[in-house]
């Protein structure tokens, strides 16, 4: 049987061949090559990982949901793809390097601009499904971009006052600080949820720490008597939170509550709460002062595109692209 192996094993192959044609050409089918740009080229792989950053879904995915809109959206992005390689091209003529310490000075203007720690930051970032490698990147091709405008484009960007305050006058919701309040806690934790009479015992305990606040009882030395949760030795002082942050629930039970004021009995599964809002610094606009530099930067970098857009549609007159589809 061993000496029939090999030649079996090579029939098969040579079958395979003439059923599927060579298997180099199976493999391209997912990677050919979609357009070029002059000598270089836009291989469909490249296409495909670009519209999963662009849009978050597959291919497939788009493509099964809607034929015509994945077309349309791959029309868009293809091109996209061809103007970034004219314009890396001219880039890499000219000589244009954004060295590690610009992008890292850009991103520690984004986080003062936003009074952000670098925890921040990264929790900004993860909201907008980007990571900080994808940030840096942004960055790092907005200021190439800036540079090629600045060597391409003789006249210069003024960015005027009056442009200024009409950005914020029209944006002032941008430029608001977000409600934050700072709380205290007591908490009553419930052993087992099922259990219907400690939920009775619980409530009944609650309800007299509840009386005693209410009669004017310290609420940290009642934190520090009956509380089961953390800061309890503290007076119960849990820090400040953003108000959008908090649960539903919660957010519903300090609505109109006073500071130095409390809840009443906030009844979970896993046991009950009463909160105090120590603080409660509403959302206000910053002033204009505070905010001109960043309003200074966002106008500026939308100059930049806008003579980008105009610059790169002249550059397709002269750059060789042919599409393959």
């Amino acid at each position: 049987m061993k000496a029939f192996g090999r030649p079996i094993g090579l029939f098969f192959l040579v079958a395979m061949v003439f059923v599927f044609g060579p298997l180099r050409v199976y493999g391209e089918v997912f990677n050919r090559v979609v357009a070029i740009v002059n000598d270089d080229v836009i291989t469909l792989y490249e296409l495909n990982q670009q519209i999963r950053v662009m849009t978050g879904s597959t291919a497939e995915d788009l493509r099964e949901k809607d034929e015509e809109r994945y077309l349309e959206a791959r029309r868009k992005i293809l091109q996209f793809m061809i103007d970034e390689k004219c314009a890396q091209e001219k880039i890499q003529e000219m000589g244009i390097k954004i060295p590690p310490e610009q992008i890292d000075a850009r991103i520690e203007s984004v986080k003062k601009r936003n009074r952000w720690t670098h925890e921040d930051l990264l929790a900004a970032l993860k909201q907008d499904g980007i990571t900080l490698e994808e940030l840096r990147e942004k960055i790092k091709t907005d200021l190439e971009r800036a540079e090629l405008i600045n060597y391409q484009v003789k006249s210069k960007i003024i960015i005027r006052e009056e442009q200024i305050t009409q950005y914020y006058e029209e944006h002032k919701e941008d430029f608001s600080s977000e409600e934050t309040v700072h709380l205290a806690g007591i908490f009553l934790i419930r052993r087992n949820p099922k259990d219907e009479e400690e939920s009775l015992k619980l409530k009944a305990k609650g309800e007299e720490i509840l009386a005693k606040l209410k009669n004017g009882e310290d609420f940290a030395a009642l934190c520090k008597k009956f509380s089961q949760g953390p800061g309890s030795d503290e007076g119960g002082d849990l820090g400040s939170f953003k108000a959008d942050q908090l649960d539903p629930e919660l957010r519903k039970a300090l609505a109109g509550i006073e500071e130095g004021g409390f809840t009443d009995l906030i009844i979970k599964p896993n046991g009950i709460q009463i909160l105090k809002l120590i603080k409660r610094q509403k959302a206000q606009a910053h002033p204009l002062e505070e905010v001109r530099e960043e309003i200074y930067a966002t106008l500026y970098q939308q100059e930049v595109n806008r003579r980008y857009e105009a610059w790169i549609q002249e550059l397709r007159k002269e750059t060789y692209t042919k599409i393959i589809f």
